[in-house]
């Protein structure tokens, strides 16, 4: 084990990758460790049920504990108010002491995250304040990105097409400059980013080649191209993919 984890007392944290939603994308060893873990904790906003348990709940043990993380504020405030940033980062700092009373106990503590955990995963934030005083293991996850591309069967980059990864949180004109500097792009985290993506897409010239992906690889999916959408209404975790490739068979201008 690398000498960054060695234990200074009991218990261990693994940071388990569920996957994009589709319950049979759960990898091998993310299971087993289900199977193996004391206590389940997990990220959700108050008053709502967290995809990520809700993608394992089956693999759930009647004597496995549950600890659910509460965020205190998701959307009542600005993501860049200074009273968003202190609330949410007293809220971390809560959840990694409520994990680690577990791990100082000597459990094993299985903190679940939608996708890859440490891929703009919440749990990325109890590593970092956790992983140097316990044993730790990250269980990597099928990401939404490539599960929703594989959903829609769309190639997204070859040979030595660029890909970028942005989120629709970022201002108008960055999402504008950084699209205009790329073969193929992801963009996350839409939401009611949605008509500012639409925009930026649109200056770029790649409206045309945008697919939107909800709720990808799970009940109820829906894709198509952004530009035959009729409005701009997006959850939160919906997905616009950008196609590279652009010579490939059957593409808009390709040659036969």
């Amino acid at each position: 084990m690398n000498a960054l984890h060695e234990a200074r007392s009991g218990g261990r944290l693994v940071g388990v990758g569920t996957g994009p939603g589709d319950p049979e994308l759960l990898t091998l060893k993310a299971a087993r460790i289900l199977a193996e873990a004391d206590v389940v904790a997990y990220f959700a906003k108050r008053g709502n049920n967290s995809n990520a348990r809700a993608i394992v709940e089956a693999r759930f043990r009647p004597d496995m504990l549950e600890l659910p993380l509460l965020y205190p504020v998701t959307t009542e405030i600005d993501r860049d108010h200074d009273d968003y940033r202190s609330q949410i980062s007293d809220f971390y700092e809560e959840s990694a002491e409520r994990v680690a009373e577990h791990l100082g106990a000597g459990r094993m503590v299985a903190v679940l995250s939608e996708g890859d955990p440490l891929f703009y995963g919440s749990y990325m934030h109890l590593h970092v304040r956790l992983a140097h005083r316990f044993p730790t293991e990250v269980i990597p996850g099928v990401t939404a990105m490539s599960g929703c591309w594989s959903a829609t069967g769309l190639p997204i980059v070859q040979g030595d097409d660029v890909l970028s990864v942005l989120p629709g949180t970022m201002s108008e004109f960055e999402l504008t400059r950084r699209l205009a500097d790329t073969d193929a792009a992801v963009i996350m985290k839409v939401g009611r980013n949605l008509p500012k993506i639409r925009r930026a897409l649109e200056a770029t010239g790649k409206l045309t080649r945008a697919v939107y992906v909800e709720r990808g690889t799970m009940p109820g999916s829906v894709s198509m191209r952004l530009a035959d959408k009729q409005d701009d209404k997006a959850p939160y975790f919906a997905i616009v993919l950008v196609a590279g490739w652009p010579g490939r068979p059957g593409a808009s201008g390709a040659k036969p």
